[in-house]
């Protein structure tokens, strides 16, 4: 296949929308990348000088305009997908990160004490690696998780930041990320400033995992202080065990509340929830709603990880997605892990997390389907305050074509052929074997895969 270069100005036809009308075919304008036309067409019609998306290159498809013509023929279009919950700096090392008994506590332990041998440029390249894979399944948009060792040392905690720095300027033309370094917990015994050293470096909010530590509510209460000083929003691991006594949420909710900074916090995981009563869970997830939280399930991962050190029947974890969602909490589902300690496999493709999510949370009726596309759309878009992300006239155009006709179709065959359009180019077109459209990432792409093994490595026999 050709490379393509920028395609600022497109036409495109016989469109499906599923998250507007899935009765009508669209036609839709793009002007110097951003949408100018979103216009529902009468019928199936045949468009003079288009060109199917299967056979159009950069040489082809020029209308009268002298704009190209692209004809979907009825494929489906969404908005590029927006994973709001990743650990870039963590994917791929599996190969020298072992977790023998698969649980949370053990995955914690052995990350935090190989952190301070991984390289800054190692870091990097599993930051690009797995930013470029996502992007390749139609994510155009992450917020990363950034460990932040400072048991180790300050100089092991800033290399994590640096490293995801350079490669979010790297990635820049092509996938957008949100860094959020992680405050360890237990931390106000330790080099504070260099939390705010890394929030003045350019980060772009504050994280953490308050329910790790024995001064839970002192921590979430200096993370809030942080937050405000430098006016950057909030994300917080929250309740990651099957532990139903594990409140954190009810102190983050209430200084939410307290400090004005609803819609600024969002909580992730929740498993805690799960194990809960209908009466205490309802009662907590009314009080999240209140403080005008928002929320990130984690399916894959908590699946993975929860009932560790249950007999059977073993509770596993995945929040009460439903009635989450169904008390006007924004809650998104994402990929968290890739490859690494804390979960063996992933591979940050949304459709797939999507699936997981529907088969955890009994969502599988054809409004929970449609409902499911919004978790990895829109909803993810608000949790990173992302303003301009659906497919609308004046919004920049971003978007993912996937070779399926209705969200059933989507959802049953998860279409590995997919077309993905970011920034003003595609990056990445579907063909007999699909390819990297821009040379830089084709680039980015030898290079990061060369630095970061994939293959099986030898753990200690136990």
């Amino acid at each position: 296949m050709a490379v393509l270069a920028s395609v600022t100005n497109l036409d495109i036809v016989n469109v499906r929308l599923p998250m507007e009308d899935e009765e009508r075919l669209y036609r839709l304008a793009i002007r110097d990348g951003s949408w100018t036309q979103i216009q529902k067409q009468e019928a199936d019609t045949a468009q003079p000088g288009a060109v199917s998306l299967e056979r159009w290159t950069s040489a082809l498809g020029a209308g009268e305009s002298g704009i190209p013509v692209i004809d979907l023929e009825g494929k489906i279009m969404l908005p590029g997908f927006v994973d709001a919950h990743m650990h870039l700096d963590k994917s791929f090392s599996l190969t020298s990160v072992e977790n023998l008994s698969g649980t949370l506590e053990e995955a914690v332990r052995n990350y935090s004490l190989a952190s301070p041998s991984f390289s800054k440029e190692e870091i990097k390249s599993r930051i690009m690696r797995s930013s470029l894979q996502a992007l390749s399944f139609g994510t155009t948009h992450i917020r990363t998780h950034l460990d932040f060792n400072l048991r180790a040392s300050r100089e092991v905690a800033l290399r994590t930041v640096e490293a995801a720095l350079e490669a979010k300027e790297a990635l820049a033309p092509y996938i957008r990320l949100q860094l959020f370094p992680m405050c360890p917990y237990n931390f106000m015994t330790l080099d504070v400033e260099a939390i705010e050293e890394a929030l003045r470096m350019g980060v772009d909010g504050i994280g953490g995992a308050p329910h790790l530590s024995s001064t839970a509510n002192e921590d979430i209460d200096y993370i809030f202080q942080l937050a405000e000083k430098y006016d950057v929003p909030i994300d917080l691991h929250c309740d990651e065990t099957d532990n139903p006594n594990m409140r954190t949420i009810e102190h983050i909710s209430l200084k939410t509340k307290s400090e004005g900074y609803s819609g600024r916090v969002t909580v992730d995981h929740l498993c805690a929830l799960a194990s809960m009563t209908d009466h205490d869970a309802h009662g907590i997830i009314e009080r999240m709603a209140e403080a005008g939280l928002k929320a990130v399930s984690l399916p894959a991962v908590n699946l993975y990880l929860q009932g560790r050190h249950d007999s059977f029947p073993v509770r596993r974890g995945v929040t009460r997605l439903k009635e989450i969602w169904e008390a006007g909490i924004p809650i998104a589902v994402a990929s968290d892990n890739i490859h690494d300690p804390f979960h063996p496999f992933g591979r940050g493709d949304l459709m797939q997390i999507a699936l997981i999510g529907s088969y955890a949370a009994h969502m599988g009726r054809p409004a929970d389907l449609r409902t499911l596309l919004r978790m990895i759309t829109d909803v993810p878009a608000e949790v990173l305050g992302l303003q301009a992300h659906s497919i609308k006239s004046g919004n920049e155009a971003n978007f993912v074509v996937v070779d399926a006709n209705t969200p059933e179709e989507l959802f049953t065959m998860l279409p590995e052929r997919r077309w993905v359009y970011s920034q003003g180019s595609w990056v990445r077109m579907a063909a007999s074997k699909a390819e990297w459209q821009e040379p830089a990432l084709a680039k980015f792409w030898k290079e990061a895969s060369e630095q970061v093994s994939f293959h099986k490595h030898e753990l200690a026999k136990g």
